[in-house]
């Protein structure tokens, strides 16, 4: 009888400290999950930075630099929803800039491109890893026990944004 007690109280502790591990686990990747969109959202707030000085630059013409700081200003007070489609336009319009670049001149234009560029490599790593993380975070949310004994908390289910991929990688 005492054996089987004790044997009943050992499980019971292990299944204890397994439910607190993957709880514990499931709150690292929400925390994941928060820091990569935070490291995207700065990324993207400096690309549209970036987007207003060119755009105040002489590297376009009126009618370019009004589209460029239309479309940097959307997606920089864009809400989550509307955040895809306005990165989506600041992309376009920055793919636009990046076709016709090639023949500038100027140090301060070529400096201000040049950083454009490396913000948009910057971008692709930043998006892959939050979508990484988004991905884990939802494989592990649709296990059986996290879901039965609410490991999840209040925590909202991690989404996965539809931005479009950077401008680099369509101009080559």
């Amino acid at each position: 009888m005492k054996t089987s007690l004790f044997l009943a109280i050992l499980a019971l502790l292990f299944f204890a400290w397994y439910l607190s591990f993957l709880a514990t686990r499931l709150d690292r990747l929400h925390h994941r999950v928060e820091t990569s969109w935070a490291n995207l959202d700065a990324l993207l707030q400096r690309r549209a930075a970036i987007a207003i000085e060119i755009a105040r630059s002489e590297i376009s013409d009126p009618a370019s630099a009004l589209l460029l700081t239309f479309a940097a200003h959307q997606a920089r007070d864009a809400s989550i929803k509307d955040r895809s489609q306005a990165e989506s336009s600041l992309s376009g319009a920055l793919g636009i800039l990046l076709d016709i670049s090639e023949s500038v001149d100027e140090v301060i234009a070529r400096e201000l491109l040049d950083e454009l560029r490396t913000l948009n490599e910057k971008i692709t790593v930043a998006i892959a890893l939050h979508v990484e993380s988004v991905t884990r975070t939802q494989l592990i949310r649709s296990q059986f026990v996290i879901r039965v004994f609410r490991l999840a908390g209040r925590a909202p289910l991690p989404v996965i944004h539809e931005f479009e991929a950077p401008i680099e990688a369509e101009s080559n």
